[in-house]
């Protein structure tokens, strides 16, 4: 099943835009879904960022909420990796189970040179 790249709401079977945030829905993207303890999700999180081919991710609660969702852009990923396991450990103080959405491109094969 699809979900959104931006709040992780699982999307209708083609589905142009997210029912829950409107975002429009991405192609050529794939989605993985990790249930993590709360202990675990900043050590996850950074080690998903540092994997280099991960587009956004999403954490979400218990519940299915998302409470935080990360663009991530190779130029800044410096820039933002440590703000957001901040943000991330002060989320592991309220224990609970939360899953993580990883959205990646879908890598596509090289065009075929013609000469």
């Amino acid at each position: 099943m699809e979900t959104c790249t931006q709040c992780g709401t699982e999307l209708g079977q083609n589905a142009k835009f997210c029912s829950e945030c409107g975002t429009s829905v991405q192609k050529n993207v794939t989605t993985e879904e990790y249930q993590v303890t709360a202990d675990e999700v900043a050590k996850k999180v950074k080690d998903l960022v540092h994997e280099g081919n991960v587009s956004s991710l999403v954490v979400k609660d218990s519940d299915g909420k998302a409470v935080l969702s990360i663009p991530v852009t190779a130029g800044v990923v410096g820039v933002i990796v440590a703000p957001v396991l901040a943000v991330i450990g002060a989320l592991a103080m309220v224990m609970g189970n939360y899953t993580i959405v990883v959205v990646r491109k879908k890598e596509t094969a090289p065009a075929a040179v013609t000469t």
